[in-house]
């Protein structure tokens, strides 16, 4: 079966302004390196279609989704906090990158894929239950996790999160619900400024300070992350594809390289083979030194195409 590859022309709509580092340039400088290095042709490409009010309530507040909604712009910019704005096209692009995510979900519970990648944007892990942040609305992974449990009735899912910065929005919609592993490392000190503290038996979160490269990562994912997979057993994997702990990506200072990811990329599908039939689903998040965003996720993807 093929790896599904999942986009909308609404994420190039959705810009927070000139010289924003979450700009539609992102998708289409992975766009260009897929076709120029022969990799396009070798994925499903599908269309994501938008999330419905339901998909996005598994997770969000109603009141919270519906003052986003009234605070759309009819034009120009309508500021969240001073890094993370809307335009009139925002909306749409955030209920596509969400649809997406629920999507790839379907399809590769129904053994349509073998596995999915979501090309989105906005991104989705720091936006909580009732709080827009971190350029990110709607969180598409906890979206997607959500509906794997309470559409499709199945019992144990994890989320696996390697962006350079902590998931508090996927932490906050999954502290302590035992149906749910979380997985990640992330910078620390650094924006948003949490998660360094256990909070729930069912996170494991590592925070790792500034500089650390690809080893200090495998360290953690060998005798942290894996341990805790392989005794969880889910039954699908949750992939928050951050790509800014890349160590060209100014963003962060953390010091991997695409064969980091790649790596990464294989011990969870090494899991997901022994535990998930191979069921994965990675949605991106962060990524903003296009050239290294653009290799990752090709090196991604290759691992991936292997599954």
């Amino acid at each position: 079966m093929p790896t599904g590859y999942y986009t909308h022309p609404s994420f190039l709509l959705h810009e927070m302004g000139h010289f924003h580092p979450e700009c539609p340039e992102r998708l289409q400088a992975i766009e260009d390196h897929l076709i120029s290095h022969g990799l396009d042709g070798l994925l499903d490409r599908r269309e994501a279609p938008p999330a419905t009010a339901a998909h996005l309530e598994r997770v969000h507040r109603p009141d919270y989704l519906a003052a986003l909604a009234a605070a759309s712009p009819a034009s120009g910019y309508h500021p969240i906090d001073p890094d993370t704005l809307m335009n009139p096209r925002t909306l749409e692009a955030a209920a596509h990158a969400a649809g997406a995510a629920v999507a790839a979900t379907d399809a590769v519970i129904a053994g349509e894929l073998e596995n999915a990648f979501c090309c989105v944007r906005p991104p989705g892990h720091h936006a909580e239950p009732d709080r827009a942040m971190g350029f990110c609305f709607y969180n598409n992974v906890a979206i997607a996790a959500r509906h794997a449990l309470e559409a499709h009735g199945l019992e144990r899912v994890a989320i696996v999160d390697f962006d350079v910065h902590h998931g508090n929005g996927t932490e906050a919609a999954f502290r302590g619900d035992r149906r749910v592993l979380m997985c990640s490392f992330f910078q620390h000190p650094f924006y948003p400024y949490s998660g360094a503290e256990t909070i729930a038996p069912n996170m494991s979160n590592i925070p790792l300070p500034a500089y650390s490269n690809g080893m200090a990562v495998r360290e953690v994912a060998e005798t942290i992350w894996l341990p805790r997979l392989e005794e969880f057993k889910p039954q699908m994997l949750f992939i928050s594809a951050g790509f800014d702990a890349h160590r060209e990506d100014d963003m962060g200072q953390m010091g991997l390289v695409e064969q980091d990811y790649a790596w990464i990329t294989e011990r969870l599908l090494e899991v997901a083979r022994r535990h998930a039939q191979g069921r994965i689903v990675s949605c991106l998040e962060g990524g903003y030194n296009l050239s290294a965003l653009a290799r990752s996720v090709a090196a991604h993807l290759k691992v991936l195409m292997e599954g």
